[in-house]
């Protein structure tokens, strides 16, 4: 996704641009570019394909452009092909308004078409291009100042944007707008930020707006006026931020996604902490009365990418406390497919980000059937966090790597809590056994740093097999949803091709593809299908597989198949997963550091997708 940062102030505005826009490199982007006020009517854009650092010399660390109010981009293309010429920030003809934008206008070609007519031409292959030029044809006509003819503009755009806007005759000022995309606004000692992420502007301030859906914001130095769709103006609350700039940065870890991965045990420990007290699990909070729980009568799990294998593994935790049956649905189906939803269920979005665009499309769908939602988000204040009835903060803090690690592990941690409340309230569970996953989930920050301790292992097996075409990643039960995301880590940063498959399924077709040297990741940790698991393990290996065992079961069994094997501490098995994942979290990683690859910043991936 893309990113924006803008800065009015006191102080030249370029090198906070820059800087801003470094912060958010870890949302996938192809090009960048700055467009700076130097208090006249004269403004300065910079723009370049590739990598921010080209813009960085070009600007030289942005000393050579002045001025101090100034907007910036990161863009990772959908309309029209990376280049500077579709790099942000884009301007009118005469340059009275320039912009930069997040998100996708799905009826651009309709406006560029009638903007054609009205005389305008343009230079781009981008839908951004059409929206300067939309607000500049209003601006002109209207002559009611920005306000309006942003408002104007907003009426017309469909799809899903978060805008920066500087006009000519406003110096000093920026106007910003959103729908359905992030955008926070950062106060401090008479300057004002506005980004589309918390890490951009966290070095400068902690003290933030939220600005609502089809809002706008006018900025000027060290103030904020808001305004709704009519023009009126709005009042709203500031935030205070609780990371600090330290919390993002990589802390002397070589890459983010290590950094994460070792935070496991921290974050794991405080989202239990949040809400469990005095040996109970208080969940007050979420607003989900002792009532509506006993009356549930059907729970969906609505996700995407990693979150969605957390939903998987939630799945059968869930089932296996409780009578509630669960269905673990993609947003981007879910959205768009015809099925009535039980009025007595519970549709459970989770997104770390809280700003996908399938899972807050499937949230809304979900509000508009009256049934009752809850989001699992890392995100405080997020678009999920905000429109959902009820919210479940993990505790992850910030996590700048594209791939997930620490936000998988504390939605986990959500799933498990939630899966021993509703037993509880319903019944379903007898104290005895509520108090022994209670305290058994405590044992789990203690056993991943147990992991991590051995995790040169891991990097000697990956640097073996670092150069392989092929993965695959089997298990079953709950070692299915561990395959699932272990498939993806490898895939996501490694670039091999990987997949993973129910174990007893590999008749059915998927053990057709193995042959001499093929690595096969086998995930054992459920002892009731611990057997049948060394079944297909064997049946791998007479093929020419070569064998990696993950379990935490001392067995020959699989000493004798497995040409590697990796034990993880014993845990109740409905916990497993939490274990399982993290030398596979460190599998994926340290291969794509033995290629040599970007593993915070993967090709074609960005953290969070808000466009469809």
């Amino acid at each position: 996704m893309c990113g924006i940062v803008g800065f009015t102030g006191n102080n030249q505005a370029a090198p906070i641009l820059l800087d801003g826009l470094s912060k958010l490199e870890y949302r996938g982007y192809d090009s960048a570019g700055i467009a700076v006020r130097d208090g006249s009517d004269d403004v300065e854009i910079v723009k370049a394909k590739g990598k921010l650092k080209v813009l960085q010399e070009m600007t030289n660390d942005g000393a050579a452009v002045k001025g101090c109010c100034g907007i910036g981009h990161t863009r990772w293309a959908t309309h029209g092909e990376p280049s500077s010429l579709n790099a942000h920030p884009h301007a009118s003809d005469d340059e009275n308004v320039v912009a930069v934008h997040n998100g996708i206008i799905e009826n651009y070609q309709e406006l560029k078409e009638k903007l054609v007519k009205a005389g305008y031409s343009f230079k781009s292959q981008t839908d951004t291009e059409v929206a300067v030029k939309l607000i500049d044809y209003y601006y002109n006509k209207y002559k009611e100042g920005p306000v309006d003819s942003i408002c104007r503009a907003m009426t017309r755009i469909r799809g899903s944007y978060a805008l920066c806007v500087m006009f000519k005759e406003f110096p000093g000022e920026i106007y910003t707008a959103r729908k359905d995309s992030p955008m926070i606004i950062g106060i401090s000692d008479g300057e004002t930020y506005v980004a589309s992420d918390v890490p951009a502007i966290l070095k400068y301030t902690r003290n933030v707006y939220y600005i609502g859906n089809m809002e706008i914001a006018r900025l000027r130095k060290g103030e904020v006026t808001f305004f709704n769709i009519d023009r009126e103006e709005i009042e709203k609350e500031l935030t205070e931020i609780k990371w600090n700039a330290e919390a993002a940065e990589k802390g002397g870890y070589e890459h983010f996604m290590l950094k994460e991965i070792h935070e496991q045990p921290k974050v794991i420990r405080d989202t239990i902490n949040s809400v469990v007290k005095d040996g109970n699990i208080v969940l007050e909070e979420f607003g989900l009365t002792d009532e509506e729980v006993q009356n549930l009568s059907q729970i969906y799990i609505v996700a995407c990418g990693s979150a969605y294998h957390v939903g998987v593994c939630a799945q059968y935790v869930i089932e296996e406390l409780t009578t509630i049956p669960v269905r673990v649905e993609l947003a981007s189906e879910f959205r768009y497919r015809k099925m009535p939803l039980n009025p007595d269920s519970l549709v459970i979005i989770i997104s770390q980000s809280g700003e996908t665009a399938d899972s807050r499309a499937a949230l809304t769908l979900a509000k508009e059937q009256g049934i009752k939602t809850l989001g699992i988000v890392n995100v405080v204040g997020s678009n999920i966090a905000r429109d959902a009835d009820n919210v479940f903060y993990t505790l992850a803090g910030p996590e700048i790597s594209v791939a997930t690690t620490k936000a998988y592990s504390t939605q986990l941690i959500a799933g498990y809590l939630l899966a021993m409340q509703f037993a509880k309230v319903r019944g379903e569970i007898t104290e005895e056994r509520f108090a022994e996953l209670l305290a058994e989930i405590q044992t789990l920050p203690d056993k991943v740093a147990r992991i991590l301790e051995d995790k040169e292992r891991i990097q000697w097996f990956a640097a073996k097999f670092a150069n392989i075409r092929d993965a695959f990643f089997i298990g079953r039960g709950i070692d299915y949803a561990v395959s699932l995301e272990g498939s993806l880590k490898m895939k996501e940063i490694s670039y091999i091709h990987s997949e993973a498959y129910a174990a007893g399924e590999l008749k059915h077709g998927p053990i057709s593809l193995i042959e001499e040297g093929t690595l096969v990741i086998s995930v054992l940790t459920q002892q009731a299908l611990f057997e049948k698991t060394v079944s297909n393990m064997v049946e791998c290996k007479s093929r020419g597989a070569y064998i990696m065992g993950l379990t935490n079961y001392g067995s020959y069994s699989v000493e004798d198949t497995a040409d590697f094997t990796v034990y993880i501490p014993r845990t109740d098995p409905l916990f497993a997963a939490s274990l399982a994942v993290i030398p596979l979290q460190l599998m994926g990683y340290y291969v794509s550091v033995a290629k040599g690859l970007d593993v915070d910043k993967p090709r074609n991936l960005a953290k969070s997708v808000t466009v469809e």
